[in-house]
């Protein structure tokens, strides 16, 4: 394959792109730098672009021959956090990381941009290149996206994470809904405060959260059938202000997962429900603020046969894994409501899971080998895409 080829001559430049852009990590919505450097390299390859907003960016790179539209997406965002990896390219901003592997994400992306760019005369349709800011902001960089216009004539979307759960060499692909939706809530309690000494003349919002979150936690176990899978999980507790003083309010915020969007939206009746009654009990009130925020991440039937097909080719059927569900999510399942998609995940834990971090983790890295593996996917998925 004329592309593969391509992707193996430019190995080391993604690697030193990917290498540069985690030495600068930028985070959700102050990605300036990363953003100045991708349109640099698309201007070097003579691709044509168009922002989306101040931080989005689409380029297109357009076939000979008219076709579909397929669009890739990579994350441009880093995190928040101290990288300790000792790497020789490690974060040159105190403070922030590129904890995630959107640095790679974007170096492959660029990385297909070149391929297919020397090849567009070979096209049978055209190629966006979605650069994304914030998916890491709770999850409202997809949106953004969205509403700017990034999937306008769109047939197809791909997309892929760089992951230390699977081996390098290693592809991980499922059919149907593979995340979960991620929604989160605030309950307000209202009380009454008082002296410790006498906690009868007061209604003590400590009691009354702690015994919300206990009920709350009967929700899954009790009201959802247990071949359903679903998650509520308390994060936050905030309520008093002295240890002799009887708390008059409280503040717990929580999240609630599932795959079910039918079920996804009873949940926030069913919360306040157990809430208010469960505050009324005490005494107190609760009011409940529900915000939904990232739907299911659904991978297309097509789609994953297109993928399959790429990944085949690349590491070998042997080497393609069952990609599971999980409770995990991600803003490219916004993408996946509006048009069909498929995201992958791409091993890069090297050979030793044991050895390698999770993400998120402040000594997160990945094993180089993963980009080319990455690089030669994506422009599979186009190629095979367009074919069809």
């Amino acid at each position: 394959m004329v592309l593969n080829k391509i992707i193996e001559e430019n190995k080391q430049y993604v690697i030193d792109l990917r290498r540069e852009f985690h030495m600068y990590p930028e985070v959700s919505w102050k990605e300036f730098r990363t953003v100045k450097r991708i349109k640099e390299e698309l201007d070097a390859m003579n691709i044509s672009y168009v922002s989306l907003g101040e931080l989005g960016i689409l380029g297109t790179i357009e076939g000979k021959k008219k076709g579909k539209v397929v669009c890739l997406r990579a994350d441009i965002d880093a995190l928040s956090i101290e990288e300790k990896t000792d790497l020789p390219f490690q974060s040159k901003h105190k403070g922030v990381m590129h904890a995630c592997g959107h640095d790679g994400h974007i170096a492959i992306l660029l990385g297909v941009a070149k391929a297919l760019s020397t090849q567009k005369d070979d096209l049978e349709g055209t190629v966006k290149l979605l650069f994304q800011p914030a998916e890491e902001d709770e999850f409202v960089g997809a949106p953004v996206m969205i509403e700017k216009g990034a999937l306008e004539g769109v047939d197809a979307i791909f997309g892929l994470h760089l992951m230390n759960n699977l081996c390098t060499g290693e592809i991980g692909l499922g059919e149907g809904t593979r995340f979960a939706s991620c929604d989160d809530f605030t309950i307000r309690v209202e009380g009454k405060g008082g002296h410790g000494s006498a906690p009868h003349e007061g209604v003590d919002t400590v009691v009354v959260g702690a015994a919300i979150i206990t009920n709350l936690q009967t929700l899954v176990s009790r009201e959802i059938s247990p071949l359903e899978p679903a998650v509520v999980s308390m994060g936050t507790m905030q309520s008093g202000d002295r240890f002799n003083i009887i708390a008059s309010k409280a503040i717990l915020t929580g999240t609630c997962r599932c795959f079910n969007p039918s079920l996804r939206d009873q949940l926030p009746e069913k919360i306040k429900r157990i809430a208010e009654n469960t505050a009324k009990t005490f005494r107190a009130t609760a009011t409940l603020e529900y915000h939904k925020n990232i739907s299911p991440l659904y991978n297309d039937e097509n789609c994953f046969r297109i993928a399959t097909k790429a990944a085949a080719e690349i590491v070998g059927v042997d080497n393609i894994v069952e990609l599971p569900r999980a409770m995990s999510s991600d803003d490219f399942a916004e993408y996946t409501m509006k048009v069909p998609g498929l995201y992958a995940i791409i091993g890069a834990a090297g050979q030793d899971l044991s050895k390698a971090y999770p993400i998120h983790h402040e000594k997160f890295t990945i094993d180089e080998e993963a980009l080319e593996i990455g690089t030669k996917f994506l422009a599979g998925c186009v190629i095979n895409f367009l074919e069809k």
